[in-house]
């Protein structure tokens, strides 16, 4: 797959490093001096194109007409825009991710500048503040590409809900899976009969309104407590 990546910052490297170790022909597109001296010691020199990339002719030089993937994250939310426009509209590019600069700016990163991905730094990371601050001890561990969901993972304390009972019976919440247990070390592959322990680290695919249910199930039991404490 050729991936070009327009801006060389650290975003840009970060990214443009990842997709070598995964194999792919990648392009890096950048024009400040100061970037270019610093990305020519972390980068391939056959990878690092030096030119403004809102030029067409630095765009075709870079393979653009045979791009699959066009990630435009430079400093200026202008010409990713301006960037996602040309790769889709002249020249097919079937992919087209661009970074958000400005949040004030997000709302144009739409169909109408052909922009099918738009990072905004600022929101993600506003969003993973809250939703950490509101799911207690339950950690996220990703995010899932598609639609609403995340892999979280959830540690079962001492004289929680779910301690003695098994998957079947806990009622899960509709958009939730078990994916998997990890219990003194080992991975368990959960089953309809398998049943929760204390001290059980568990691994489950749901969306955000799911993550909050299965909090529940796996806070303590205060019943159970008091009679642990008798």
């Amino acid at each position: 797959m050729l991936v070009i990546v327009v801006g060389g910052g650290r975003t840009g490297s970060q990214l443009a490093r990842v997709l070598i170790r995964q194999d792919h022909e990648v392009r890096v597109i950048e024009d400040r001096s100061d970037v270019l001296s610093r990305i020519h010691r972390e980068l391939p020199t056959e990878v690092i194109l030096e030119g403004k990339a809102t030029n067409l002719k630095v765009l075709e030089q870079a393979g653009i007409a045979h791009a699959d993937v066009m990630a435009a994250v430079t400093t200026s939310d202008e010409d990713n825009l301006v960037l996602c426009y040309i790769a889709r509209s002249i020249y097919g590019v079937r992919r087209t991710i661009a970074r958000v600069n400005n949040p004030r700016d997000a709302w144009l990163y739409t169909d109408l500048f052909q922009v099918d991905v738009a990072v905004n730094q600022s929101d993600i990371m506003a969003h993973l503040i809250e939703e950490e601050m509101s799911m207690g001890d339950m950690m996220t561990l990703l995010k899932l590409r598609r639609g609403n969901y995340s892999l979280v993972e959830e540690k079962i304390p001492p004289c929680a809900v779910a301690i003695g009972v098994a998957i079947k019976d806990l009622k899960l919440p509709e958009h939730c899976v078990i994916a998997a247990i990890i219990r003194s070390g080992e991975v368990i592959v959960p089953r309809g009969v398998t049943v929760f322990e204390e001290g059980d680290e568990v691994l489950a695919v749901t969306d955000h309104e799911g993550a909050h249910e299965l909090m529940k199930l796996f806070c303590v039991n205060a019943e159970t407590k008091a009679k642990s404490q008798r």
